[in-house]
């Protein structure tokens, strides 16, 4: 059977994992066959690595994304741009005839979203959205739980997600920081988090109120820990080395090779300043959320606190599942395993009325994202054809509902106002 063919836009440093699939991984089953980026210096490296991984995949500069599709012959194209680029990228795929495999969040706003739609619609291609944490084992097992009937039907969601000052700090100082970039940690971030609800709850979001704001990652912050005399960057800031914030790209390699040997080309810093008064995301936010099961989820998600995971419990009509996770600190870029679980600390507690809570044992599978990315990998490149009755495939249609409870936290926290998501666009099918 012939190989199928994949060209890649957007070089950053989340698309190593997807270029590694390909190129390493899955080489019976996967070809790439091209690779573009806005940055002439990272492309060069990585068409460079590409050839010594034995892939001849030339590369493309961002304006000549078209003659790409055109002269390579993708059957599918990853999209593993910044978030703000994702809706034109998957659409001029699709619109040559081309499936897509896109990086979470789908896109940013409603507008762009309507445009994938409608593009999905005209073209009758299709997209996937990779979301790695469907395929955590033990994520999987709070899914089978609640689809097995164990609570009853699910009444409401607690749902709290912490990002310590690691993790957290480093949306704030890379282009998430902006919301016309990122959307903000509502879309970039929670995506993740509103599509596992969706996808445990087997339902959908119909309004959502939100409040939200800056408070840690500000300037005063730096004055109160006496960080005066600041640089917009790190690397040549007077006080970063009594900064507990700094991050040296000269001692991380990937970062380095990635982003510090091709500033350049495009004078992109990965290092900035995380208290620059030019940030203008929230770090922290609550939600409410109204879904079309009946059920009403409370969520939260906090940027700046000092340790790292989630905690997530489901009321029923017959109990409560509890599901605990702490997860393992970390720079994109800086460490060998992002998000890996912490298995002593990670429990699901299941307690039907009228009887004792008892433990279930947790299925744990090391490696990153608590051991989601390389089952999630399998599955898009391997592309096996056997059911899977957790329906962790997600499509254009599950990108979207996860992103727009996100896109309507952004717009109440803007307007103080309730949001109803059918109103955000037309043509949207359930997943």
């Amino acid at each position: 059977m012939a190989r199928k063919r994949y060209a890649q836009v957007g070089l950053g440093l989340r698309s190593w994992l997807f270029s590694l699939a390909v190129v390493r991984d899955h080489t019976e089953q996967a070809e790439l066959v091209g690779l573009c980026d806005v940055n002439a210096g990272r492309l060069a490296h990585r068409v460079d690595w590409a050839r010594g991984a034995g892939a001849s995949a030339p590369g493309y500069a961002a304006e000549d994304f078209d003659r790409m599709l055109i002269e390579t012959r993708p059957d599918c194209v990853i999209v593993t741009t910044p978030d703000r680029d994702h809706a034109a990228y998957v659409c001029r795929a699709m619109e040559h005839g081309c499936d897509v495999i896109s990086e979470k969040p789908l896109t940013i706003d409603a507008p762009s979203l309507q445009r994938i739609l409608d593009t999905e619609r005209a073209t009758g291609r299709r997209c996937r959205v990779a979301f790695n944490y469907r395929y955590s084992p033990y994520r999987a097992q709070v899914k089978q739980l609640l689809a097995s009937g164990a609570i009853g039907q699910v009444l409401s969601v607690d749902f709290h997600w912490l990002l310590d000052t690691r993790h957290g700090a480093d949306y704030f100082r890379r282009w998430h920081r902006e919301k016309q970039s990122s959307g903000g940690l509502l879309v970039h971030k929670a995506t993740h988090h509103f599509d596992l609800v969706n996808w445990w709850l087997d339902s959908v979001p119909s309004a959502v109120q939100a409040s939200g704001g800056r408070g840690y990652y500000t300037p005063a912050t730096a004055e109160r820990l006496g960080l005066t005399s600041r640089s917009e960057r790190c690397l040549d800031c007077a006080p970063a080395a009594q900064c507990p914030f700094r991050l040296d790209l000269r001692a991380e390699k990937l970062l380095a090779v990635t982003y510090l040997d091709h500033e350049d080309h495009d004078g992109y810093f990965r290092d900035q300043c995380v208290f620059s008064d030019q940030i203008d995301i929230e770090d922290t936010m609550t939600v409410l959320v109204d879904y079309r099961s009946g059920a009403r989820m409370s969520y939260s998600l906090n940027a700046a606190v000092p340790r790292e995971g989630y905690s997530v419990a489901f009321n029923g009509t017959l109990g409560r599942l509890d599901h605990v996770c702490e997860e393992s600190s970390y720079v994109s870029g800086s460490s060998p395993v992002s998000g890996a679980m912490d298995e002593e600390k990670t429990r699901i507690t299941l307690q039907p009325h009228f009887e004792r809570a008892r433990e279930i044992p947790i299925d744990a599978t090391g490696g990153s994202h608590g051991g989601g990315d390389a089952l999630l990998l399998a599955d898009l490149f391997a592309e096996t054809t056997e059911h899977d009755p957790l329906g962790r495939a997600a499509d254009h249609r599950a990108g979207a509902w996860s992103i727009l409870t996100g896109i309507a936290a952004n717009r109440s926290i803007a307007s103080g106002e309730r949001v109803v998501v059918d109103e955000l666009v037309e043509g949207l099918e359930l997943p």
